[in-house]
């Protein structure tokens, strides 16, 4: 008889909300990023950029920001 392996849930499969149009958007550009092949951080911000995507605070993406918004959205 096979066990079962422990169960484990990431971050994002117990959500106390669906994403918002933000979160989609910029899950949406950072995925497009990935499928060029832009993988480094400035490539990924110059991307964001470029798509006219704005950072939380209104203004162009920086690295900072970034890193920043990632830390908040994985919380």
């Amino acid at each position: 008889m096979r066990s079962t392996p422990p169960l484990f849930n990431d971050t994002f499969q117990h959500r106390t909300s669906p994403p918002t149009a933000y979160e989609n958007s910029l899950g949406d550009a950072i995925e497009a990023a990935f499928g060029q092949g832009l993988h480094t951080l400035d490539a990924l911000v110059n991307h964001l950029n470029a798509q006219g995507l704005l950072a939380p605070d209104g203004q162009a993406w920086t690295a900072t920001a970034f890193e920043q918004e990632m830390a908040r959205l994985g919380a």
